[in-house]
C-alpha cells in the first residue's frame, strides 16, 4: 500500500524528529486523530517523560500526553534506527544563529544526514524548521537522493521518496489558536510531493495552503516574522522618540487602534525574544547576500530591537538618579525571565541580556520568575541563578525592580506597594490602573 492510500485510510504512521515546542503539539494533534505517532529526540529525559505521560512544557497539558500515550497512539524513542518504521518524517529541530549572526544549520543538516542513513522508498519527509529559501531543495534533496540505502541507483524525489516544506506557526500559550486551528502553508519539491504532504496535514489541520514550491513556503514564514520584527522595531523607535517629547507611546497606540482599518497595533518592549522574530529575519539577510542584495529594513529593525535592553538600562539609571542613587552598586531585581508572558520558554529572552548589562554597570542582579525556577545554561549565557520569592522584605531590599516579562501570575499591586523604584518595560502597572511616582516606563 502506498503512502497516499495509508493517509486516506488513516493507517499512516508519522515520525516527528524533535519533540519540543513545535514537535510535541503536532504529535499530540496527530495522536488525537487516532494516527500513530513515533517521536524521535536526542534528549533521553524528554523521551522518558513522554513515555510516562508527563509534560515538560508548561502550556502543554500533561493530561493530553497521558491520554495519547495510554491509547498507544503516541510513542517516543532516542533510537533513530527506527526511522524506517514510519511512513512520514516531520523535522522540527532548531535553526539558531551562530556568534556571527549567520544561520546555524547544524541541527537540520545532522538530522537530514541521519534520516538519509535510514530513508526507505515511499517515505515522505517534511521540514518545519524556519530557514532561508532554498534549504529544502539545496540541502535536504541532495542528501536524500544520495541516501545510503539508495546505493548506485540513487533515490528520485517525487518517485522513490517525497519531500516538502511546511513552516511551523506555533505561538506558545495562545488561547485563541492552537496547532490544529492555524492554517498551514505547504510546498512540495514536485507536484506529487505537495499532494502527499498536503493530504497528511489535512488529517489534522483546519486548512492547508498549497504554494508552488518549497522556496515559496520557506519565504512565507520569513515574511511573517520580518513583518512583525519591523513593526515592533518601529514602535520601539517611536517609544524612544515620544519619551523625549513627554508623550506616552501606549496611549498613542491605544488611540491609533480605534481606527477600524489600515492599522494593526504592535507594542514596544525590552527587546525581542523567542525562537522566531529575533532570529529568522537574518536567515533572509544571509541568503540575500548571495544575490548581492542588502536587506536594509531587516538590518535596521534588528539594530533597533537589539538596542532595547540598553534603553531599559538607560531609563533605569535615570530613574535611580531621581532618588540620588547610582546603578553601580545597586541591587536590581528583574521580574520575568521568559521571553513572553505566561510561558516557561526563555530562548533569546531580553531578560538574559538585561542581566548581562546591569552586571557590566556594576549592579548586583537577581531575578524572579515562578515559571522558570532556575536559569539553565544557554548557547550564550550561563548564569546559574535561581528565582527569588517575592516577599515584602525581599522586594524592599532591592534598589530597583525592573519588569521585563509581564506574567499574569505577578501580584502587581503588591509589587508596587513594596518596591522602592520600578522600571516597567511592558506598561504592566498602568494598564492595571496602578500609578505611582516611583514607577517609570521604559
Amino acid at each position: 500500500m502506498n503512502i497516499l492510500d495509508k493517509i486516506k485510510n488513516k493507517s499512516v504512521k508519522v515520525g516527528i524528529v524533535g519533540m519540543g515546542y513545535v514537535g510535541l503539539p503536532l504529535g499530540l494533534a496527530f495522536a488525537a486523530k487516532k494516527i500513530n505517532v513515533l517521536g524521535f529526540d536526542l534528549d533521553d529525559k524528554k523521551v522518558k517523560l513522554l513515555l510516562q505521560g508527563k509534560s515538560y512544557i508548561k502550556h502543554i497539558n500533561g493530561k493530553k500526553i497521558k491520554e495519547a500515550v495510554k491509547s498507544g497512539k503516541l510513542k517516543a524513542t532516542t533510537d533513530f534506527s527506527r526511522l524506517p518504521e514510519v511512513d512520514a518524517i516531520i523535522i522540527c529541530v532548531p535553526t539558531p544563529l551562530d556568534e556571527h549572526r549567520e544561520p546555524d544549520m547544524s541541527y537540520v543538516v545532522n538530522t537530514a544526514k541521519t534520516i538519509a542513513k535510514y530513508l526507505r522508498k515511499g517515505q515522505l519527509v517534511t521540514l518545519e524548521s524556519t530557514t532561508y529559501p532554498g534549504t529544502t531543495d539545496e540541502i535536504l534533496k541532495p542528501l536524500f537522493e544520495n541516501a545510503v540505502k539508495a546505493g548506485k541507483n540513487k533515490f528520485k524525489v517525487g518517485k522513490d521518496f517525497y519531500l516538502a516544506f511546511s513552516p511551523e506557526r506555533e505561538d506558545p500559550n495562545n488561547q485563541d489558536f492552537s496547532t490544529v486551528t492555524i492554517p498551514k502553508v505547504v510546498g512540495g519539491v514536485t507536484p506529487k510531493c505537495l499532494k502527499i504532504a498536503q493530504a497528511l496535514y489535512d488529517l489534522v489541520i483546519i486548512k492547508t495552503i498549497p504554494v508552488s514550491s518549497t522556496k515559496a513556503a520557506e519565504a512565507s514564514k520569513l515574511l511573517e516574522n520580518i513583518y512583525r520584527s519591523i513593526n515592533i522595531a518601529m514602535v520601539n523607535e517611536l517609544k524612544m522618540v515620544f519619551d523625549r517629547m513627554n508623550i506616552d507611546i501606549w496611549e498613542v497606540i491605544t488611540a491609533a487602534s480605534t481606527k477600524p482599518f489600515g492599522f494593526k497595533p504592535f507594542y514596544p518592549g525590552p527587546g525581542l525574544g523567542g525562537h522566531c522574530i529575533p532570529i529568522d529575519p537574518f536567515y533572509l539577510t544571509w541568503k540575500a547576500r548571495e544575490f548581492e542584495i542588502n536587506t536594509k529594513f531587516i538590518e535596521l529593525a534588528g539594530e533597533i530591537n537589539t538596542h532595547q535592553p540598553y534603553y531599559v538600562v538607560e531609563r533605569s539609571m535615570e530613574a535611580l538618579n531621581k532618588f540620588k542613587k547610582t546603578l553601580n552598586g545597586s541591587k536590581v531585581l528583574i521580574l520575568g525571565a521568559a521571553y513572553k508572558k505566561d510561558i516557561d520558554d526563555m530562548r533569546e529572552s531580553p531578560s538574559l541580556k538585561l542581566i548581562e548589562i546591569y552586571r557590566e554597570k556594576g549592579a548586583k542582579v537577581e531575578y524572579s520568575d515562578p515559571l522558570i525556577p532556575m536559569l539553565p545554561k544557554t548557547r550564550k549565557y550561563d548564569y546559574n541563578m535561581k528565582s527569588v520569592k517575592l516577599t515584602k522584605e525581599k522586594l524592599n531590599s532591592f534598589d530597583l525592580v525592573v519588569l521585563s516579562t509581564d506574567h499574569s501570575i505577578f501580584d502587581y499591586k503588591f509589587i508596587a506597594q513594596n518596591s522602592k523604584v520600578i522600571v516597567d518595560s511592558r506598561n504592566a502597572f498602568e494598564s492595571r490602573g496602578i500609578k505611582s511616582k516611583n514607577i517609570f516606563k521604559a
